[in-house]
């Protein structure tokens, strides 16, 4: 397993167990820890310079996500996607998210819209599929944010994660970027002219298209 010269003390303004959440969840979306292997607790205190508790708790944070699930007689491991899992995911995401569009869109600033075009731009050749992810999420994230639901939005980020690392795997190897990209400035262009229902309909299309190509990736 490899250490990353985590460091508890460079992150103050963070819980410990929230810190060790958070460098976890990143090495499981970006593949580092990929599903199905066991995470040893130990090895891991130690790498983070924290009690074993401290670490159980970040351990169960990620279970709450479904990121880890724990075995009799094996302990935590990291979890594995399914094509019907990955579909289910989907139609819960769409759920949330379109709502939370809905609520959205009418309040969505001039600066909401020229930071989500600057994060398109940024996208338009951005090669790393990590980075994308990333910057695919912060997109996304940007036009939610003015429904102003804590609650729905932290939901939407659960469910995010559950399908990220893999949708991060399958945007390389099934080339669907441009697909995706042209979706996101339809997207954009909707919410920039306050047409809800057509943003709508075009985030449906687009979550739609990456649950059908995710599932054919996992199947």
């Amino acid at each position: 397993m490899k250490n990353n010269n985590y460091k508890t003390n460079t992150i103050s303004h963070r819980s410990i167990p929230t810190a060790i959440t958070e460098a976890l969840r990143e090495r499981i979306l970006n593949g580092n820890l990929q599903g199905g292997m066991q995470l040893k607790q130990e090895e891991l205190a130690l790498q983070f310079n924290v009690s074993m508790s401290a670490l159980r708790e970040a351990l169960k944070n990620l279970e709450a996500e479904d990121l880890v699930k724990f075995y009799p007689n094996r302990g935590a491991i990291v979890s594995e996607l399914s094509a019907e899992e990955a579909r289910e995911i989907f139609d819960i995401r769409q759920f949330l998210e379109v709502g939370a569009l809905e609520l959205s869109v009418p309040q969505l600033t001039t600066i909401d819209l020229e930071e989500a075009e600057t994060v398109l731009k940024q996208l338009e050749n951005e090669m790393n599929s990590s980075r994308w992810g990333e910057l695919n999420k912060r997109f996304h994230e940007i036009l939610y944010q003015q429904a102003r639901r804590p609650r729905l939005l932290k939901l939407i980020q659960v469910m995010h994660n559950n399908v990220e690392r893999y949708m991060r795997l399958y945007l390389v190897s099934m080339n669907y970027q441009l697909t995706s990209q042209k979706q996101h400035w339809d997207l954009l262009n909707a919410c920039k002219n306050k047409e809800a229902k057509l943003a709508k309909k075009i985030l449906k299309k687009h979550m739609n298209d990456a649950s059908e190509r995710l599932s054919e990736f996992l199947s």
